[in-house]
């Protein structure tokens, strides 16, 4: 009786796991949200799906095959389409909505005023390393078990959201921000939030220190700011490793992390992929 009991218990965990995991990442098709598309039956593993020229991460869960949009903060709201090529360059499509929504606009000071008007030198080198940083968010890597499921990479509070209008020392130009931004003491140890491969680190202008995660199919992660970083290129990270710890290099007001979720090569909000009672903070 008591060996059923045990089986029993073993097998609700598991389903309830399974569950919890194909809940993420959360469906909000906004500006800067994710959409999700249902495939119909037609849909086979040499099947691949777009959205314009970009490829799309498609996952299985129990009612069949479900593509995952990033969507632009950019996008304009409507109706938008994908289109699933098959091993043959038959093309089908499938339509979505996008709703509106407006984002705050927040006024933040940094003191080093380098980071906001950077010199000649600054801009060159800028120049220099954002094609590398560019390459890292547009890798695709072939993955048909993508964890989406993902734990907060840092223990702290959630300092600046993404999507805000902001404008830096009074400027009138307007910089949306494209992570989320946790604060935390420097030193604070920074947890990879799902299994993945390191593409890249370096130091960067006005990143700082900074980690690429590739999670498979167009996931990519981008981690900032860091104070120490622990990882290199290539290696291999389970959910939980550590990647690195809090800083403040590049252009911070304060120690935190910000963390960039890109999907299909377009940033989207870190909360979605992450528990509400968490992403509430």
């Amino acid at each position: 009786m008591m060996i059923k009991k045990l089986l029993f218990l073993s097998l609700v965990t598991l389903f309830s796991f399974h569950t919890f995991a194909a809940d993420y990442p959360s469906i909000n098709p906004v500006p800067g949200g994710i959409a999700v598309v249902d495939l119909d039956n037609t849909y086979t593993n040499s099947t691949k799906v777009f959205f314009g020229k970009k490829r799309i991460l498609v996952k299985e869960n129990e009612t069949g095959w479900q593509a995952f949009i990033g969507l632009p903060l950019k996008i304009k709201p409507g109706k938008h389409k994908i289109s699933l090529v098959d091993n043959k360059g038959n093309k089908k499509y499938k339509t979505f909505l996008v709703t509106n929504k407006d984002y705050e606009t927040r006024h933040i000071t940094i003191k080093n005023k380098r980071m906001v008007s950077p010199t000649k030198k600054d801009i060159e080198r800028h120049y220099k390393e954002k094609p590398l940083m560019l390459a890292a968010l547009k890798k695709w890597s072939e993955n048909n078990n993508v964890q989406t499921d993902f734990i907060t990479p840092v223990d702290g509070r959630f300092s600046s959201i993404f999507g805000l209008k902001r404008i830096y020392n009074k400027q009138k130009r307007i910089r949306r921000h494209t992570g989320l931004d946790i604060a935390a003491p420097q030193g604070t140890n920074i947890k990879s939030p799902a299994k993945g491969t390191v593409i890249r680190t370096g130091s960067y202008f006005f990143t700082g220190n900074t980690v690429f995660i590739d999670h498979g199919q167009g996931l990519v992660t981008m981690y900032c700011h860091l104070n120490k970083t622990r990882v290199k290129a290539g290696q291999r990270l389970i959910q939980g490793e550590s990647i690195g710890t809090v800083g403040m290099t590049g252009r911070v007001s304060g120690p935190h992390l910000h963390w960039v979720v890109s999907l299909n090569n377009t940033k989207v909000d870190p909360k979605l992929f992450i528990p509400e009672d968490v992403s509430e903070k």
